[in-house]
């Protein structure tokens, strides 16, 4: 059955915070409740720009197969701006149909005509299946930069720091 691949709309909430749930879970994090996903999914996609749409979900016949999450992010020293690919997640019957790959394809198109110059990613090093894939796509990997975060506790600090 082939792929198909769209950015998602409003109407696509249900599928949307259906997947987030699975991608959850095989990302080691707690289970995800099913009414506050969807609550979630309609506030993220009612909000989204057309300019700059944020999910792009693949479908097998009728089916959701999986989800890339991304973000436009505006030039930095190169003068083009870059899509980072924050997720790209395929649920566990649907590896291997062409849907990642499906995926990967319709966000370098979107790229290309958008004037948009790369897609950046992160995987976890655990994930070797992530990595396989990526690789098989011709993606390069670089070791320049160190991978930080601001979450929790540190970004509730950082907030409410004063300046001097």
């Amino acid at each position: 059955m082939s792929v198909e691949v769209r950015w998602a709309t409003s109407d696509d909430a249900p599928d949307l915070a259906a997947i987030l749930g699975e991608m959850a879970v095989h990302y080691r994090q707690p289970e995800l409740p099913f009414e506050e996903a969807l609550a979630k999914a309609r506030g993220w996609l009612a909000s989204e720009s057309p300019a700059y749409p944020h999910f792009a979900l693949a479908y097998s016949g009728r089916e959701i197969a999986g989800l890339a999450s991304v973000a436009i992010a505006h030039p930095g020293v190169d003068l083009e701006r870059l899509m980072i690919l924050k997720d790209l997640f395929v649920r566990d019957g649907a590896r291997n149909s062409g849907a990642g790959q499906a995926m990967i394809r319709f966000l370098a198109r979107h790229c290309l005509t958008e004037g948009i110059g790369r897609i950046d990613l992160t995987t976890e090093n655990w994930n070797e299946g992530a990595l396989r894939f990526y690789d098989r796509l011709g993606a390069e990997r670089h070791d320049q930069k160190i991978f930080l975060r601001f979450n929790g506790d540190a970004l509730a600090a950082l907030a409410g720091k004063e300046e001097g």
